[in-house]
């Protein structure tokens, strides 16, 4: 593993420990040449999937990209990061579990909203509004309208 500080490829492990929900290895490096100090996770990746996008380009799937646009969904919400990486998992063993080499960008998006959906409702309809392109206020209605009669809800006033 290289350096992130001078790029030394002779970076050595101080300790190793299973991480989140047992999916990942937690690695404690340390470099020699610049006595710097980094985390690494290591994950078992089934199979490489490529993503179709809309366009039609195809691209590797990225789980960090994944987590990024759930973190903006999920910005100032009180949700616990271990619930959301468990959430993360979750969705990225679904799509190994579909034993498809090429996924529609479209279920990925369905994949992430229900998993939203589960946690909470206000980055539900955040992530819905972007993922489906809302142009109307009455979107925002529909969405929460779906809300409503699905039942309880992560993040509901009732709680």
């Amino acid at each position: 593993m290289r350096c992130p500080y001078c790029g030394s490829f002779d970076t050595q492990v101080k300790d190793s420990r299973p991480a989140e929900d047992s999916s990942c290895i937690r690695r404690r490096r340390v470099c020699p040449t610049c006595g710097g100090r980094f985390t690494t996770f290591e994950r078992v990746q089934l199979r490489e999937i490529i993503v179709v996008k809309k366009s039609g380009r195809r691209a590797p799937f990225d789980r960090d990209k994944l987590t990024r646009s759930v973190e903006i969904a999920l910005r100032k919400r009180p949700v616990e990061p271990e619930r959301v990486e468990q959430m993360i998992s979750g969705v990225v063993r679904q799509l190994e579990s579909l034993g498809e080499a090429e996924i529609e960008s479209h279920r990925i998006g369905e994949l992430v909203i229900e998993g939203l959906r589960s946690l909470d409702a206000v980055a539900y309809v955040r992530f819905a509004s972007v993922y489906r392109d809302f142009r109307e206020a009455r979107d925002f209605n529909a969405i929460i309208d779906e809300l409503e009669s699905g039942g309880d809800i992560a993040g509901d006033a009732d709680d």
